[in-house]
């Protein structure tokens, strides 16, 4: 006999399976209901920061569609690259418009709702180093974050000629720090988002890319039907509630609006000149 029956007895021991059953059978949909789905982002903030700026968005998932979200974070663009071509087994994934078109067309995402707002990026420096012109920088420090990003490919498409490039220095942690490299005299000028762009009016800008899609947030093909239902209208209604204005503040976006995958067509060429690209 269990040590359980030994204590209670035969109807003893029926009665605590009984209870546990009851309590696994009345135990709230979260807890008995609720699966776990991986989040994948762009390695744009060192690992801590990273973390800080999405919880209030998966936590907000969680509780809105009563399904589990974890964060995936990568070491940097190199590892995150690696884990894209290889096809990244992540459920959802938050990216720029040339890595959203990858995994469309090479894995079938499913985009589901973007940023409003368009990317763009320039290339700014100290007013002296841009009345120069952009052929005045070839030889010399440009800071970036690591390939592939966005703005290391707009660099790229500034510069076309491989024999007539600035020295690229892609070792910045975040865009910030990339632009932070200009004042600390370790670059001459920085590519950079628009949006943090405008924040260093005394920068000047020398060059602006056009603009690309809004970054958008996709579900892998594997995900099921409802479950991304339910992460896009969570998404579209997020900037509703005035509560949750930190959530977008944290994005650097106003709200979601719908995606469709037409948008973001060809816009992976932007990755062409980048190894592991076909």
């Amino acid at each position: 006999m269990s040590i359980v029956g030994k204590g209670l007895g035969r109807a003893g021991a029926t009665w605590i399976r009984s209870a546990i059953f009851l309590a696994a059978m009345t135990a709230s949909p979260a807890e008995t209901l609720a699966a776990q789905y991986t989040f994948a982002v762009e390695p744009a903030y060192p690992a801590e920061q990273t973390q800080a700026i999405y919880k209030p968005l998966l936590s907000y998932l969680s509780k809105a569609t009563g399904e589990q979200f974890t964060l995936v974070t990568s070491k940097n663009y190199h590892f995150y690259w690696r884990d894209i071509r290889a096809g990244s087994s992540s459920d959802f994934a938050y990216d720029e418009a040339h890595l959203a078109d990858y995994r469309i067309s090479h894995s079938q995402y499913v985009p589901l709702v973007k940023a409003p707002e368009n990317s763009g990026y320039s290339l700014v420096a100290n007013p002296d180093v841009a009345a120069k012109g952009l052929s005045a920088l070839v030889g010399h420090r440009v800071a970036t974050m690591a390939a592939p990003s966005l703005g290391y490919a707009v660099l790229l498409s500034f510069y076309p000629d491989p024999l007539r490039q600035p020295e690229i220095q892609s070792s910045a942690a975040s865009w910030k720090d990339a632009i932070e490299s200009v004042f600390g005299e370790e670059a001459d000028a920085a590519i950079v988002p628009n949006w943090l762009k405008v924040q260093y009016p005394n920068l000047t800008v020398m060059k602006t890319s056009r603009e690309f899609p809004g970054a958008t947030v996709m579900a892998a093909a594997s995900v099921p039907a409802d479950v991304r239902q339910k992460v896009k209208d969570a998404l579209l209604k997020l900037h509703e509630d005035p509560a949750l204005y930190d959530v977008l503040n944290q994005l650097g976006i106003s709200k979601f609006v719908a995606a469709d995958a037409a948008e973001f067509h060809g816009t992976e060429q932007m990755l062409k000149e980048f190894y592991g690209y076909q």
